[in-house]
């Protein structure tokens, strides 16, 4: 697999978050302190993300990465839709780092290149490098990241297109086996419903949530699939729960939902967004 070895610029900073390295730092950090987390009854493995502009989804956004603020790890693999066609159903960048106002987050190409084997030899497609893509759901969670963990960590990315369950739950367990050993934290970039009327968008949210809670893959795919849930990045949670509960997690407390029309005040045509966090119990 090829690769450049250039930083991949932001096309989002500026417009989707700011792209003043001040102002966004102090936007995080505001709704990392309006976060209200519980007491969590274990070890964060995994979380749960919206991936809208800040101004929409950073409060929940913030709910997630609040569980995980200081936290030391060695690599952070970050799943998340393709919103644009491509072929291939595995992608990953071609660049050696992303960009953003706070400087570069490095991608770790001793996993890319693993799990592209694995996933060449297991699932029958392996990961295609994309130099300068557009897509916001992966660089949307990297400033948060940035202003949470403790510094040090390389970047797994992975972008998914519609996949079936079968190569879901396949580069689910391709994750795991790469992640085996390390101090990892996955990630699951995803809004919820897309465009219905607020009252219909929390019956659809509420179901999402729900098989998310119950830690169940199996469900978060049915209720997309029936229409009975939605959300986006219904493939990439699937994955990622797949790989947690391969990595010994246990359970999931979910942690806040909200919909654009709390930011907006348009109730007509909303999109939703979710906070969770995947835990594995001493």
């Amino acid at each position: 697999m090829k690769t450049s070895l250039n930083t991949r610029p932001s096309p989002i900073a500026g417009t989707w978050y700011p792209g003043n390295p001040a102002q966004l730092a102090g936007m995080i950090d505001t709704y990392l302190r309006q976060a209200e987390i519980p007491v969590l009854d274990g070890e964060v493995t995994a979380l749960v993300a919206p991936h809208a502009g800040y101004q929409y989804s950073g409060r929940t956004a913030g709910y997630a990465f609040r569980t995980v603020q200081n936290l030391t790890v060695d690599v952070v693999a970050v799943v998340s839709p393709f919103h644009d066609y491509h072929p291939a159903p595995f992608l990953t960048t071609a660049h050696s780092a992303y960009g953003t106002p706070l400087g570069e987050v490095h991608v770790n190409r001793e996993l890319i290149t693993a799990l592209d084997e694995i996933l060449q030899n297991n699932c029958g497609a392996g990961l295609f490098p994309l130099a300068h893509d557009q897509e916001h759901a992966l660089e949307i969670e990297l400033p948060f990241l940035q202003r949470t963990l403790a510094e040090g960590f390389s970047l797994l990315p992975v972008m998914v297109q519609l996949l079936s369950p079968a190569l879901a739950h396949c580069l689910g367990s391709a994750l795991a086996s790469v992640l085996a050993g390390k101090r990892a934290l996955l990630v699951a970039s995803t809004d919820l419903s897309h465009f219905y009327r607020e009252t219909d968008a929390n019956v659809l949210d509420g179901e999402m949530l729900n098989q998310i809670g119950a830690f169940s893959p199996e469900g978060v795919l049915e209720a997309e699939e029936t229409g009975s849930g939605s959300a986006c990045g219904a493939y990439a949670v699937a994955a990622v729960l797949w790989a947690a509960q391969q990595m010994g997690a246990n359970s999931v407390k979910i942690l806040h939902h909200s919909t654009s029309a709390d930011e907006t005040g348009d109730r007509s045509r909303v999109v939703g967004y979710g906070a969770a966090a995947i835990l594995r119990r001493a």
